[in-house]
C-alpha cells in the first residue's frame, strides 16, 4: 500500500440475490455453466434508484460480485484443496475460485433476462446462469463488455482437465413430481455436473440437496446419477417451504 493509504477498504452491500438454492451443495461451481438457473438481484433500498441501471438493457450479460458471505473466516491459507481434483491436491489459492481467500469476494458472470420495473422492490433484474446461495449480498454489478472481456485463446489451466465434464441422470419415476415443472430441466442440468466432491463414491449413500422447494435425493454409482424423490422442504415447525424469497 502507498503511504498514507488505509489497509483496508469500507464496501456497502447493493443488493441481494435471490435463487432456487438454499444451501450450497449442488450449487454449479461457476456460472453460466446451467443456463436454466435463474436469480432475481433485488436491490437494498438505498440503491432502488431507476437511474442507477439506466442503459443497463443494451447488455445481454454482466458480471456480478458478490459476498462469500457462508465463508467468511479469520484466517485465511496460502493453499486450496479444489473438490475437483479429488480433495487431496493442493494448489495456490490465487489459483482457484475456492471461497476460502483473503477477500471472500465471488464473481459470476450472468445473463441479463430482463428487468422487472416498477416492482413492490423497486426495479429488479432478472438474470440466468447463476451459481449463487439465495440470499446472497451482491457488491457490484458491471456489464460484460465482448469487445474486451472475451478471450477465446485464453488457457485454463488445470481446470481444463477437469471441468466440463458430465454424467447421466437417470430418474426414477415420479421422482420429481413436486419439482416445479418449469425448474425440472435446470436441476437435471446440475446433477449431469456431479456435485459430489470427487473423493466421495460410495454408492450405498443418499446424497440430498435443496432445489426451489424441495429436498432432492439422489444416488450415484457407475451408471451415473439417480433421483430417488424430491420431497417438499420443511421448516422447524413442520410447515412446507417454497425455497424462494
Amino acid at each position: 500500500m502507498r503511504s498514507g493509504t488505509s489497509e483496508e477498504l469500507t464496501v456497502k452491500y447493493i443488493a441481494d440475490i435471490y435463487t432456487d438454492f438454499e444451501e450450497k451443495f449442488g450449487i454449479p461451481r461457476q456460472s453460466g455453466l446451467v443456463e436454466g438457473l435463474t436469480g432475481r438481484i433485488v436491490f437494498r433500498p438505498e440503491f432502488r434508484i431507476p437511474e442507477a441501471i439506466r442503459g443497463l438493457e443494451g447488455f445481454s450479460h454482466l458480471w456480478v460480485l458478490f459476498d462469500f458471505s457462508q465463508a467468511h473466516r479469520d484466517n485465511w491459507s496460502p493453499t486450496v484443496r479444489p473438490p475437483r481434483l479429488g480433495g487431496n491436491h493442493r494448489v495456490g489459492v490465487f489459483a482457484s475460485r475456492s471461497p476460502f481467500r483473503p477477500n471472500p469476494i465471488g464473481l459470476s458472470c450472468v445473463k441479463l433476462e430482463r428487468i422487472e420495473r416498477g416492482t413492490a422492490e423497486g426495479d429488479v433484474l432478472v438474470v440466468s446462469g447463476v451459481d449463487m446461495l439465495s440470499g446472497t449480498p451482491v457488491l457490484d454489478i458491471k456489464p460484460y463488455l465482448p469487445y474486451a472481456d472475451c478471450r477465446p485463446e485464453a488457457r485454463g489451466g488445470y481446470a481444463e482437465e477437469v471441468f466440463g465434464q458430465r454424467c447421466r441422470v437417470n430418474v426414477e419415476d415420479g421422482a420429481l413430481d413436486n419439482v416445479p415443472e418449469d425448474k425440472r430441466e435446470a436441476l437435471l442440468e446440475c446433477l449431469a455436473q456431479d456435485p459430489r466432491p470427487h473423493y466421495q463414491d460410495d454408492e450405498a449413500r443418499v446424497y440430498g440437496l435443496r432445489f426451489a422447494g424441495t429436498e432432492v435425493r439422489f444416488r450415484a454409482d457407475g451408471g451415473g446419477i439417480t433421483v430417488i424423490s424430491a420431497e417438499p422442504c420443511r421448516d422447524a415447525a413442520g410447515n412446507d417451504t417454497d425455497g424462494n424469497r
